[in-house]
């Protein structure tokens, strides 16, 4: 448990450091430490944080239940993973509609995921995990929303093509969770 919460720390302490760092030229750390460095440095620690969560996660699986999932838990999860993939997939892409509506597609899409994976794992160590992530999601929105970042300009054109391209790639990876990764990267099934 010990190597799951040092994990958990250094990937979530290096997130929270990066949403509450000062923007201002004079004090941002990332602009006096340069782009590169910095970006190369927090990406090289995040890695080592999230392979201990990956490591710590397995090393825990089994330790203790803090509730039992309701019945259609699982479903609920299924049927939120659809748009939260989606949300990936067009938080990568150019400026679409959902991109515009949604402001910051990749957090909404990891509130889902977390909210999710919550109702569906009572174990502690996923508990720990789904809630971290679920955490950090809603404390970073409001620090976005603080900053002033609002998402993309409402003038920009959005481009139907762009949407309908996350549609269906969000889809098609969503099916091939189902079908075949989920028991594959993380040994238990989507569906079962």
């Amino acid at each position: 448990m010990t190597l799951y919460i040092f994990g958990l720390v250094l990937f979530f302490g290096l997130h929270l450091f990066s949403a509450f760092r000062s923007r201002t030229p004079a004090k941002d750390i990332r602009l006096r430490f340069g782009y590169g460095p910095y970006m190369g440095l927090f990406s090289l620690l995040s890695l080592a944080g999230l392979c201990l969560i990956i490591i710590g996660f397995d090393q825990t699986r089994g330790l203790a239940s803090l509730y039992t999932p309701p019945a259609w838990a699982g479903i609920a999860t299924l049927v939120l993973m659809w748009p939260a993939l989606i949300l990936l997939v067009a938080s990568q892409m150019p400026t679409g509609l959902i991109r515009k509506m949604t402001r910051h597609p990749m957090l909404v899409a990891v509130k889902l995921w977390a909210f999710g994976h919550l109702l569906a794992n009572g174990e502690l160590n996923s508990v720990l995990l789904f809630g971290s992530f679920l955490a950090f999601a809603i404390i970073d929105r409001i620090l976005v929303k603080r900053r002033g970042d609002h998402g993309p300009d409402p003038s920009l054109p959005s481009r139907p093509f762009i949407d309908v391209l996350a549609v269906l790639l969000g889809s098609g990876i969503w099916a091939g969770f189902i079908l075949w990764w989920h028991p594959v990267l993380f040994g238990v099934p989507a569906i079962g």
